[in-house]
């Protein structure tokens, strides 16, 4: 398949999906969700065990694109669920991928950037790479990684997160355990490729079974967690709390918040 938004490259039984939109900071766009979703089902298909996901240009991800946000405020009830169930699948895709994945993460990542980042089995990081799940400042509820970021980081430090929206960087990310090792900028992918080495020196079915058993321990609950979160994440964009968020950040102003 042919890619616009992202590259798909195999180094031997190591394959990496480059997020390839550097003039919008590789912001997420229906497209690009799409071709990541093909992209995840070839790599499953692949010979490759290791899945390394990276950026192009100076940015890994910084959340939804300006147009897609911009369409958001249109849209019907029913196409807010389908667009919510969408990025559902998307962020689990990338949490219950079969192979172990790698988040090699070479800058801003934000919103959504950080929600992709947070699903990976591992987080390499820049020093200068930021990281935070803004939704709350545009009005938006960031309903579906929360739902895995209450396991990884514990209650107390999600409630931090998502509630005051803040970035921050990769040193405390990885304080908090979001993010596993801070690299130097010429050795993130070499780093990414060394870990993937190494992982590879395990047997590849052990390694399947062993994400299969780990991810079942979530399952039931995970399930009912992010059904309520696609609900949420869809109610939220019928407010005008959401209408005002948006229109704020586009026009680049503080929001009026009404309160209701």
């Amino acid at each position: 398949m042919a890619y616009s938004t992202i590259k798909l490259a195999y180094d031997g039984r190591v394959a990496t999906i480059t997020f390839n939109r550097p003039d919008k900071r590789n912001a997420l766009s229906v497209q690009m969700i799409e071709e990541t979703m093909a992209a995840l089902a070839e790599v499953e298909k692949s010979e490759a065990v290791v899945l390394i996901l990276t950026g192009a240009g100076k940015a890994f991800c910084a959340g939804m694109d300006l147009e897609e946000l911009k369409s958001l405020t249109s849209k019907t009830p029913s196409e807010n669920v389908a667009d919510s169930d969408r990025m559902a699948r998307f962020f689990r895709a990338i949490y219950e991928f079969p192979k172990p994945t790698i988040a090699a993460v070479n800058g801003a990542a934000m919103a959504g950037g950080a929600g992709i980042a947070t699903m990976c089995d591992f987080t390499l990081a820049l020093a200068e790479a930021t990281f935070g799940y803004t939704e709350v400042r545009i009005g938006f509820v960031p309903a579906i990684v929360s739902s895995i970021l209450v396991w990884q980081v514990g209650h107390k430090a999600a409630r931090d997160l998502l509630l005051t929206g803040r970035a921050f960087e990769a040193a405390e990310a990885q304080s908090l355990g979001l993010v596993n090792e801070v690299v130097s900028p010429k050795s993130l992918l070499p780093r990414a490729r060394e870990l993937a080495k190494q992982l590879m020196e395990n047997s590849p079915a052990a390694l399947r079974m062993t994400k299969k058993l780990l991810n079942s321990y979530l399952a039931k609950s995970l399930d009912k967690q992010i059904d309520t979160a696609v609900q949420e994440n869809a109610a939220i964009r019928t407010t005008p709390e959401f209408q005002e968020g948006v229109a704020s950040f586009l026009e680049k102003r503080k929001p009026n918040w009404s309160g209701q």
